[in-house]
C-alpha cells in the first residue's frame, strides 16, 4: 500500500469517528409499566374474583403494554408480605382481590401514599387517595337471579350458601332472596328460599373459599331438603356443589362472579345462570387511569346501569322470562324495585 493511499484511508477512519461521536444518543426505550396483583387464598386460577381480576391485569397488558404479574396467597399472613414485595419492585399499580385484604391494603397504602394500589370487593370510608376501591352492586344482578330461579323451581325451594359472611358475599344472598320475595308477590307464588334469612341476616356457610368438599356437602344437604336451583356464593367451593349438583342430574346451578358457562364448561349443562361481576372491566379501568395520568383513587361502582354486573344472555330462559326480566331490570335502574332488603 503506498503512503498516500495509506493516509486518505486514514483521513476517512478519522472522520468517521468523530462523525460517529457527534451522533445523539439513542433515549433507551422506557421501562414498561407494571400492574401487580395479590390474590386471595383461592389462587389466581379459582375461575372466580381471582382469575377474573387477572383476566383484567392481562388485557393491561395486551391493550395498554403493561407488563402484568401476580403473587398468589397461601394464607392471610401472606396478605403484607406478598404487597410489600410488589411495593419493593416498584409496581405501579398494586391490585389486591377481595374483602379479606382491605385491611393489609390500608396498612400498606399509608405507609406508601406515593404507591398506586386498586383492591377488589372493599372501598374505605374516608377513601384513600392512593386507593382505589373496586365495588360491585351484585344484589342488582343476584335479585334477577332470584327471580329467574323462583320462575323455574319445579319444587317450589331453592337455596344458596357463602363462603364466609363477609359483606361481599351476603350482597348476592340479599338479591337472590329479594328476588324470590319479589316473584312470591307478582305472582303469588310460595316459593321458598333455604340457606339465606336476609331480615336476620343468617344462613349457611362453609367457613372458607377453598374446599370443594364442603362444596359439594353443602349442596348435597340443600338437595335433601329439596332445593332444585342452588347458588353457592364460596368462589371454588361452589365448583364442588356443581359436581354434586351434575351427578344427581334433578338440579340446576347459579354461579356468581363470572359466567359458569365459560369458567367451569364442565357444567355448562345444568347452568341456569350467573350473576357476574365484571371484574375484569374495573382493574383494566383502574390501570388505564394510572396510565393516563388520572389515577385519584376513591370508589368505583360496577351496576346493572353500566353494565358493572348482570345476567348472561342464555338459551335456558323462554322469551317471556326473558323479557319478565329485562322489564326487572329496567326498574331496577330506574329505582323502582328495590333490591336490598
Amino acid at each position: 500500500m503506498s503512503k498516500k493511499l495509506y493516509i486518505v484511508m486514514a483521513a476517512i477512519l478519522l472522520v468517521t469517528m468523530l462523525l460517529s461521536a457527534c451522533q445523539p444518543a439513542q433515549p433507551a426505550a422506557p421501562a414498561k409499566m407494571k400492574i401487580c396483583e395479590v390474590t386471595d387464598t383461592g389462587g389466581v386460577d379459582d375461575r372466580s374474583f381471582n382469575a377474573t381480576a387477572w383476566e383484567g391485569a392481562q388485557m393491561a397488558q395486551k391493550e395498554l403494554g403493561f407488563e402484568a404479574k401476580y403473587l398468589e396467597s397461601q394464607q392471610q399472613t401472606d396478605y403484607e408480605k406478598n404487597i410489600n414485595a410488589f411495593i419493593e419492585e416498584k409496581c405501579d399499580l398494586i391490585v389486591t382481590v377481595g374483602f379479606l385484604l382491605g385491611d393489609a391494603t390500608k396498612a400498606m397504602a399509608e405507609k406508601n401514599p406515593n404507591q398506586k394500589f386498586a383492591i377488589v370487593d372493599f372501598a374505605y370510608d374516608p377513601t384513600i387517595p392512593n386507593v382505589l376501591g373496586l365495588t360491585f352492586q351484585t344484589d342488582q344482578a343476584a335479585f334477577l337471579a332470584g327471580y329467574l330461579a323462583a320462575a323455574s323451581t319445579k319444587t317450589g325451594k331453592v337455596g344458596t350458601f357463602g363462603g364466609i359472611q363477609i359483606p361481599t358475599v351476603t350482597i348476592f344472598m340479599d338479591g337472590f332472596a329479594m328476588g324470590v320475595k319479589y316473584y312470591n308477590e307478582q305472582k303469588g307464588g310460595k316459593v321458598e328460599v333455604l340457606g339465606w334469612d336476609p331480615e336476620k341476616q343468617t344462613g349457611l356457610f362453609t367457613g372458607n373459599f377453598e374446599s370443594t368438599d364442603d362444596g359439594r356437602k353443602m349442596g348435597e344437604t340443600l338437595m335433601d331438603e329439596g332445593a332444585d336451583i342452588i347458588m353457592p356464593v364460596a368462589g371454588p367451593v361452589g365448583l364442588g356443589t356443581a359436581a354434586a349438583v351434575k351427578e344427581r342430574g334433578n338440579a340446576w346451578i347459579v354461579g356468581v362472579d363470572t359466567d359458569w358457562t365459560i369458567s367451569a364448561p364442565d357444567y355448562k349443562d345444568i347452568i341456569l345462570t350467573s350473576v357476574m361481576k365484571k371484574i375484569e372491566t374495573a382493574v383494566f379501568t383502574a390501570a388505564k387511569q394510572v396510565k393516563d395520568g388520572t389515577f385519584k383513587g376513591g370508589i368505583y361502582s360496577g351496576t346493572l346501569a353500566d353494565n358493572g354486573v348482570g345476567l348472561p344472555d342464555t338459551s335456558v330462559w323462554s322469551d317471556e322470562l326473558k323479557a319478565e326480566v329485562q322489564a326487572i331490570q329496567a326498574d331496577i335502574i330506574a329505582g323502582k324495585i328495590k333490591v336490598a332488603p
